[in-house]
């Protein structure tokens, strides 16, 4: 992926980690927290159509399989209930395993991306937990025992 094509995507993801946000602490649906994400937003201006959509289908893919991806995320975080984590951390977890799920992105590059987002909104001391966890999710959607 070209350096500036892999920066977009980056930026794509920091929106729908924000739109997740208002979602999930705006009590807002996925359509709304969308609908009002955008025109708000000076980042929109920098991301293409292409890319708006990817971020948008990462919200939207992430709130529809919600129920799926908090169980991955349950069996991978010992004493760790998904509803009690930092919410910065589970949306996190949540986006980059609906990332996973979709497969279309490579799972290394995933799980970078989580790991930068991770340091930028929640911090450094919940990087090495989001990449545990991942890690795990990873291994479990791809039937490796390497996690166990």
């Amino acid at each position: 992926m070209k350096p500036l094509r892999a920066a977009a995507r980056r930026r794509a993801r920091e929106a729908a980690l924000q739109m997740l946000y208002q979602w999930e602490v705006g009590k807002t649906s996925p359509g709304d927290a969308i609908l009002s994400y955008w025109p708000a937003r000076e980042e929109a201006s920098e991301l293409d159509e292409e890319d708006q959509a990817f971020a948008n289908a990462l919200v939207q893919g992430t709130t529809a399989r919600l129920e799926r991806i908090d169980a991955l995320l349950a069996s991978r975080t010992q004493n760790w209930r998904v509803e009690r984590m930092a919410v910065l951390d589970r949306l996190v977890l949540r986006l980059a395993t609906c990332e996973l799920l979709a497969g279309e992105t490579p799972a290394k590059v995933v799980i970078n991306e989580a790991l930068e987002l991770t340091r930028t909104y929640s911090g450094e001391e919940a990087v090495a937990f989001v990449n545990g966890v991942l890690d795990g999710v990873r291994h479990e959607l791809t039937g490796d025992p390497g996690a166990e």
